[in-house]
C-alpha cells in the first residue's frame, strides 16, 4: 500500500458502527419485523366470518340450484366452487389481475416496483399493485378511505391469508365476495343474474365481462350502464390479445358479440320444499334434495296452467315420485306461491284433505286378496241401508247389475261399500299404515264404512305413496324429498313388511285402472288413474302410474271452501294426463302377471265368483216408508263462491238429491227450474250473486229447501 492511500484512509472518517453491528442492526430489524407480524398474527386473527354468511340455497339432486334466499344483509352470495367454475374464465381472471398469483406469499414485489415506479414517474397511480389475496384481505375487511396506512394493512392481511389458507381456498373465497354491482356478490350469483346460468361454462365475452365488474361494480353494472360495461369488457379482452392469453380472432368476435342489458331473477323453483327444508335444519346453508330441477320447473309450468284454466281463486298441487327408488322428483304446493287469491303459500301437497274415491282401488284390492270377487263378478248397484248409512253415487243414480271392473271404473259407491263391509273397515286402514302413510279420522269419528268414500284426512304425499303399491307389485315406497343412503333406504324398506296388497290383488286393480278412458281432450296414455272427489266438492284428485313412475294432483281452495261442480276427473285428471305428457319421462309398461294370477270370463268363474251378494240386511226395505227427499248440495245456510273460469265464465252450481220419490220438480226463488225430472243432480247456472232459496218437490208432494247465499269471484 502506497504512503499516499494509506494517509487517505487515515484521515476518512470512522464508520458510525462497524460490520458487526450494521449486520446486528438489520437483524433487530427482522427480528422486530417479525415479532411483530407473530404478535399481530396471533392477536387480530382475519376476519372470516362473512364467508360463513352465505345465501341459503336449496339444490336438486345433481347439485343444481333450485332456490336461493338473499343473506341478513339482504346479498346475494353464493359460495364458489372452483370446480364449478368455467376454467377460461379463472385464466382471464388470473392473466388480468394476479399472473404470479400461485408464486407469491400474498404480496407481488414485481408489481410492488413497477406499480411505484409508474407513481414516481407520472405523479399519479397507473395500475395497482392488489393481489387476489390483498384483494380479498379488502374484502373482508372493507375501509372506508385507501391510505398507504390501509394499503399496508391489507398486505399484512395478505400475508396473513396465505399462512392460513390455501391458493384455492383464498381464490374460492375471494370469488365468493367480489361484487358485482347491487346486491350481487361473487362469480355464481353474478352469473345467475346477468346470464340466468350458472359460471361452469360462460362464454368468452361472459367471462371477460365477469373479470371487469368487481373493479367498478356499480359504474359498470351491464343492467343500468351497458356501455360502460361493454368498454370495461372490451378492455379485458385487448389486453388477452396483447399477451397472447386469447388469440387475436376469438377477442374480435366476442368484442362484437352484443352485450345484454337485462337482470335475471335467481331461481325461484320448490318454493314450499324449500320453506321446509329451512324450518327442519334451520342451521344448514345448503340443503339438498331429491328433486330434478328440470322436472320441477315443468311440473310448476303444468300446475300453474292447469290452474289458470279453472279459476283464479283454486290452488292446485302435485306429487311426481318414483315409485322404486321413492324419491319425489317434482312436488308442487300451489300454482303461485305469492298469491292472496289462492293462499299460494299454503302447501296444499302436505295439508290433510278427504280423498273421495281415491281409496276404493285399495277396498277392491282386498276383495280379490280376499277371493270375494273377480274382476267379471256381478255386484248389484242398488240402495242401500247400512244402518243408517246410505251411500249415494256422485250422480245420484243406480246402475243395477253390473261387474267389478266396471264398479271399480265408474267408481260407484255402493259396490265399494259393499266390499268394505265384507273386508272390514279396519283391514282397510291397517293396510293403509302398512303403506307408510298418516291419516286422520274426523273428530269424534271412528273407523267406519264412511272412510271408504273419503271419511278421513290424507295428504297428497301420502296418498301418491299408497299407488306406488301398484308399480311394486303390492308394496309401497316411502317416499320423500331428502336424499338417503343405502343403509336408510333399506330402513324405509324394513318399515313397511307388510305388503299394502299381494301381487295378485295389485295386478287385478292396475288392470282395471288401465282402462280407465282419459279426460276429454287428454292424450291416450299408457297409464292407470283413479280420481276422487270429496263431500261438498271441496277436493278433486287424480293419481296415475306407470311401471316406474307415479304422479298424483289435487286442486280445490286452501281454506277448504266448496267449489261448485269440481271434480276429480273434470279438474285434476286433466292436470295430471298433462303433467305426464309434458314431463319428458320414458313411460314404462305396468307390472307383469304375476304366478297364479288368472284373466276369466264370467263363464269361466265357479258358480260362488260370479255374483257377490249383498247382505240382505242392508237391503232397503221396499215395505219400510220412503224417506223425503233431502237437498244433499249445497247445505242449507251454505256461503258459496261461485267459479270463474281464466275467460270469464261462471260456472254453473250442481245440486245433488237424495231420497224422495221421482219425478221432481225444482223451483229457484219460486220459479220453476226443472219439471218432471227423473234425475237426481242438476245444473243451475245463477242470475247473480246474492240469496237464493231452492227448493225441490218430489211426486209424494213432500218438499225440501235450503237457503243459500251466492258471491262472485
Amino acid at each position: 500500500m502506497t504512503k499516499s492511500l494509506k494517509t487517505l484512509l487515515q484521515t476518512m472518517p470512522k464508520p458510525l458502527f462497524g460490520m458487526g453491528a450494521a449486520l446486528g442492526l438489520l437483524l433487530f430489524l427482522m427480528v422486530g419485523i417479525a415479532g411483530g407480524f407473530w404478535l399481530f398474527d396471533r392477536y387480530n386473527s382475519p376476519p372470516l366470518g362473512i364467508l360463513e354468511s352465505l345465501s341459503e340455497e336449496v339444490l336438486d339432486r345433481d347439485g343444481n340450484l333450485l332456490r336461493a334466499f338473499t343473506t341478513d344483509e339482504d346479498r346475494w352470495r353464493l359460495k364458489a366452487d372452483l370446480d364449478a367454475v368455467d376454467p377460461e374464465f379463472i385464466d382471464i381472471l388470473l392473466a388480468y389481475e394476479d399472473k404470479r398469483f400461485f408464486s407469491h406469499h400474498g404480496i407481488d414485489p414485481l408489481a410492488v416496483l413497477r406499480a411505484s415506479w409508474q407513481l414516481l414517474s407520472n405523479r399519479e397511480i397507473i395500475s395497482g399493485a392488489s393481489t387476489i389475496s390483498m384483494q380479498l384481505a379488502r374484502l373482508i375487511e372493507p375501509r372506508e378511505k385507501r391510505t398507504f396506512t390501509a394499503k399496508f394493512w391489507q398486505m399484512a392481511r395478505a400475508i396473513q391469508l396465505e399462512q392460513r389458507m390455501s391458493k384455492r381456498e383464498i381464490l374460492s373465497a375471494y370469488l365468493t365476495l367480489a361484487p358485482y354491482g347491487g346486491n350481487l356478490e361473487g362469480i355464481r350469483a353474478a352469473s345467475l343474474a346477468y346470464f340466468a346460468k350458472e359460471p361452469t361454462d360462460l362464454s368468452l365475452e361472459q367471462a371477460a365481462l365477469l373479470v371487469a365488474l368487481p373493479q367498478s361494480p356499480e359504474a359498470r353494472r351491464p343492467d343500468l350502464y351497458p356501455d360502460r360495461a361493454r368498454r370495461a369488457r372490451d378492455k379485458v379482452l385487448e389486453r388477452m390479445a396483447q399477451s397472447g392469453t386469447i388469440a387475436q380472432s376469438e377477442v374480435a368476435r366476442a368484442s362484437g358479440h352484443p352485450l345484454s342489458a337485462k337482470r335475471h331473477d335467481m331461481p325461484q323453483l320448490a318454493a314450499h320444499t324449500a320453506d321446509r327444508l329451512r324450518r327442519q335444519a334451520p342451521k344448514d346453508s345448503v340443503h339438498q334434495t331429491t328433486l330434478n330441477a328440470d322436472l320441477q320447473q315443468r311440473m310448476e309450468a303444468v300446475v300453474r296452467d292447469g290452474a289458470d284454466r279453472l279459476g283464479t281463486r283454486l290452488s292446485a298441487a302435485l306429487v311426481l315420485a318414483d315409485a322404486k327408488t321413492g324419491d319425489i322428483l317434482a312436488e308442487v304446493g300451489s300454482p303461485d306461491y305469492v298469491s292472496p287469491a289462492r293462499s299460494g303459500w299454503i302447501d296444499m301437497s302436505r295439508a290433510l284433505r278427504s280423498p273421495g274415491s281415491a281409496l276404493k282401488p285399495f277396498i277392491y284390492g282386498l276383495a280379490f286378496e280376499e277371493g270375494l270377487v273377480r274382476s267379471q263378478t256381478i255386484i248389484t248397484d242398488q240402495p242401500v241401508n247400512f244402518s243408517g248409512y246410505r251411500p249415494k253415487n256422485f250422480d245420484m243414480d243406480y246402475q243395477g247389475d253390473v261387474s267389478i271392473h266396471d264398479a271399480l271404473l265408474l267408481s260407484l259407491n255402493v259396490p265399494a261399500v259393499a266390499l268394505l263391509d265384507a273386508v272390514g273397515p279396519a283391514r282397510l286402514m291397517e293396510r293403509l299404515r302398512s303403506g307408510g302413510v298418516t291419516t286422520e279420522l274426523p273428530e269424534g269419528g271412528d273407523v267406519g264404512l264412511a272412510i271408504g268414500l273419503g271419511g278421513l284426512g290424507i295428504t297428497l304425499k301420502d296418498l301418491t305413496q299408497l299407488y306406488t303399491t301398484f308399480a311394486n307389485r303390492g308394496h309401497s315406497t316411502i317416499l320423500t324429498d331428502q336424499p338417503r343412503s343405502s343403509a336408510e333406504r333399506q330402513a324405509d324398506a324394513s318399515a313397511s313388511p307388510i305388503p299394502v296388497l299381494d301381487p295378485v290383488a295389485s295386478w287385478h286393480v292396475s288392470g282395471i285402472l288401465k282402462d280407465a278412458s282419459p279426460p276429454r281432450g287428454a292424450p291416450n296414455l299408457p297409464i292407470a288413474y283413479k280420481t276422487g272427489t270429496s263431500y261438498g266438492y271441496r277436493d278433486a284428485w287424480s293419481v296415475g302410474f306407470d311401471g316406474r313412475y307415479v304422479i298424483g294432483v289435487w286442486v280445490g281452495r286452501a281454506d277448504n271452501s266448496a267449489v261448485p261442480g269440481i271434480t276429480g276427473r273434470t279438474a285434476a285428471a286433466p292436470i295430471l294426463f298433462e303433467a305426464f305428457s309434458r314431463s319428458g319421462l320414458s313411460l314404462s309398461p305396468l307390472p307383469s302377471k304375476p304366478y297364479g294370477a288368472q284373466e276369466q270370463t264370467l263363464a269361466e268363474l265357479p258358480p260362488t265368483l260370479r255374483r257377490f251378494e249383498i247382505s240382505k240386511s242392508w237391503l232397503t226395505n221396499d215395505s219400510l216408508p220412503e224417506p223425503a227427499p233431502k237437498i244433499d248440495y249445497p247445505p242449507r245456510g251454505a256461503q258459496i263462491e261461485m267459479t270463474r273460469t281464466a275467460s270469464g265464465q261462471v260456472l254453473p252450481v250442481l245440486v245433488k238429491l237424495q231420497d224422495g220419490r221421482p219425478p221432481f220438480r225444482w223451483l229457484v226463488n219460486g220459479k220453476v227450474l226443472q219439471a218432471n225430472g227423473n234425475r237426481r243432480k242438476v245444473a243451475w247456472q245463477p242470475s247473480g250473486a246474492g240469496l237464493s232459496t231452492l227448493t225441490v218437490i218430489d211426486s209424494a208432494g213432500r218438499a225440501d229447501s235450503v237457503s243459500i247465499y251466492l258471491t262472485l269471484p
